[in-house]
Parts: structure tokens; sequence; C-alpha cells
């Protein structure tokens, strides 16, 4: 079997969301599921048991493995025969998936976190986990169109390659439509060169999959509005992400951010490799 689908949980309902969809990844996969709560307190050098005057329930340790038992309960109720395995991780969360990153095949997070991460958007999870994951990313947020196309954004680099076959297994295994889209501006370049991106980037993926139904798409805007716009009648939005620190055709911060941050579906991040093209 390949490597198993990684979710991050913490309790929130978004990590419980990560668990619905990571059982349908694994599903679709035909991997197992491996489900991580990071628990960083024993690092803190604090009481991990109930206090004397507590429930015998309570306590930091008991807290975080009811997380875990919640969220495999919940993996187990949607998919009975699926493997699942659950671990309680001492660490803190981005360097713990990162690490387990390695042995899978994708790792899935919600959109929002608890604890210290309260307030903040999973954006910089994502990122982080985008420029030292062994793996694709995939975040969980917004209201995916369960019949909506998958969408790839493409930006005639070539260092989205292995976007675009991330994009075509996700399509083929959904069954659904996949429509690449490129977005160019008067200010980024002339159109003349924009116009043959969308097709040159599917060159040779649709041999590969050729069950898979493709669009392309030209859009005459800003790649962040661009993308966010067209993520509303998607189901899964793909987007590639180059070695540590940079994103092909994306700007690191603001329109990276603003992807994970607004997009209406899921968003996977797929990072770049040397040698990426279809078989």
């Amino acid at each position: 079997m390949s490597d198993p689908v990684l979710v991050g949980v913490d309790g929130s309902e978004t990590s419980l969301a990560a668990v619905d969809v990571g059982v349908r990844e694994a599903r679709l996969r035909g991997c197992g599921l491996k489900i991580v709560h990071a628990f960083i307190w024993p690092l803190m050098h604090v009481s991990l048991g109930p206090s004397p005057n507590g429930p015998a329930e309570g306590g930091l340790r008991h807290q975080a493995e009811g997380v875990l038992a919640d969220a495999r309960r919940r993996a187990r109720a949607l998919d009975p025969a699926l493997e699942v395995e659950a671990e309680l991780a001492t660490g803190e969360p981005l360097g713990v998936l990162a690490g387990r990153s390695r042995r899978a095949s994708l790792v899935v997070v919600g959109s929002r976190g608890l604890g210290r991460f309260s307030a903040l958007v999973i954006g910089s999870v994502a990122v982080h986990l985008a420029a030292h994951a062994a793996c694709p990313v995939l975040i969980v947020r917004g209201r995916p169109d369960p019949e909506g196309d998958v969408l790839v954004a493409v930006d005639g680099s070539g260092v989205g390659a292995e976007a675009v076959g991330f994009a075509f297994a996700a399509a083929s295994a959904r069954r659904a439509p996949l429509t690449a889209l490129h977005a160019w501006h008067p200010h980024t370049g002339p159109a003349d060169r924009a116009e043959p991106v969308p097709a040159d980037a599917v060159v040779g993926w649709r041999e590969k999959y050729p069950d898979v139904d493709v669009r392309t798409r030209l859009v005459e805007q800003h790649t962040r509005p661009a993308l966010i716009e067209a993520s509303r009648d998607a189901q899964l939005m793909v987007v590639g992400a180059r070695g540590r620190g940079g994103f092909a055709g994306l700007l690191l911060g603001s329109t990276s951010q603003a992807v994970i941050q607004h997009a209406h579906c899921p968003v996977a991040v797929v990072r770049h490799t040397e040698a990426a093209g279809p078989a």
C-alpha cells in the first residue's frame, strides 16, 4: 500500500472537517489514513495529569487523547473498512506535520485552529508546509461545488508540472472536469505570449489521463482575484510551490496568502521538484 494520507487535528471543527476530507482522499488513493495531534505541552514542563482537586478524567494529556480519539471515531464512522492510525506526537504542530510528511502521500489541514493558533488563519501553516513538506498539502476551506471542476493555476514557467499532474490525477479520481487557468495582465506581459500557456501546460497529461475532460482558460486579470473568483465554481484548486519560499506563478506573500485564505474551495499546494512531467 502507498504512503497514507496525513491529517493534522487539534479538536477544532475545521480539523474535524479535515478528517472528513482525509478519509475521502485516502479512499480515492487506495491508501490508509494517519491522524496526528501534536502535543506540545510535555516540552513546556507543565503538569499533564488531572489537578488534585479536579476530576480524574481532567488534565492536558487526557484532553489531547480525547482530541485524537474523537478524530479516529469520526474517520471510522465514515469508512469502517479504512485503515486508520492515530498518533499523539510530542512537538510543535508545524514541525511535527512537516516531519511526518516524509512518509505521507498528502497532508490535510483545516482552515483554522484552536489554542494559541485560535486567531491565526491556516495560511501561515500552509505556507510553512508548502516550503518544507515532502508531499502536497491540502487546505480544507470554503464550500466546494461537488459538481465543479478541478481548477489548476498555470503560468508557463514549467515549474508547475507537479501541480498539473496532481490536478489531472485528482480530476480523474473524482471523475470531474479539469480547468487549466492562466491569468495575465498588460503590466505582466503581452497577450500573444500568454495565449498558448494553458494549452501548453496540459500537453502530455491529456494522453496519460484520457478520461479527463480538459478545459483551458485565459483571463485578462491579475492572478490573485482571478484565482479567487474562479474558485467559486470549483471543487478543488491546485497551485504549484517552488521549493523553499516561492510559488510558481504566485507571489509568496500577498497572492499565495490570498488564495489560501480567501478561496471558495479547498486548495492543494504542490511542491516543485527537479524532474516532473507525464511518464
